[in-house]
């Protein structure tokens, strides 16, 4: 007999390279840092076929391995020209309306994202709200961290940003 469980855990992970944002109009390296959906001031962005939503990205990889799917690298392929510059919010879409179709819904989700500078705080409820609403949840089911990686390693060294996540899901 095949139960589905309770409840089921996922872990998901992110790490992109930085680099050095061009001038406007020079046709230079980099994309701007969005992370879940917010813009961030700085001079470095991600190098990502997507626009290198690591905080989405994440998140979405965690409620695949909770499903016990395929990772987001075989469902988006970074191969597939549909996917260049791609909002990455359409993942973490597609991820919970596939866990919705499995029978489940996001009970609660805890993200850590890991970056030297720019300080998440001003930004931390708006990346909170926007995670949220992309899974269907209110934000009291949603928890965002900023840490940094205290100058050691290239994302201390401001060359990366990295983010884990995880999910608990909850039959419906």
């Amino acid at each position: 007999m095949n139960v589905q469980p309770a409840y089921r855990i996922g872990h998901g992970y992110d790490l992109h390279r930085l680099e050095v944002l061009a001038a406007q109009g020079t046709g230079g390296a980099g994309r701007p840092l969005v992370l879940g959906g917010v813009r961030l001031e700085h001079t470095h962005g991600p190098v990502a076929h997507s626009d290198g939503d690591a905080v989405y990205h994440a998140v979405t990889d965690a409620i695949l391995g909770a499903l016990g799917l395929p990772d987001i690298g075989q469902l988006f392929p970074d191969t597939d020209p549909r996917h260049e510059s791609q909002d990455s919010r359409e993942f973490i879409v597609e991820a919970a309306r596939r866990a919705r179709a499995a029978g489940y819904m996001v009970s609660n989700l805890d993200v850590t994202v890991i970056l030297e500078r720019p300080k998440l705080s001003p930004v931390k409820d708006r990346v909170r709200g926007n995670v949220a609403s992309a899974l269907g949840v209110g934000a009291e089911r949603v928890n965002i961290k900023g840490k940094t990686h205290e100058k050691v390693d290239a994302v201390g060294e401001g060359r990366a940003v990295e983010v884990h996540a995880v999910v608990l899901l909850a039959r419906d």
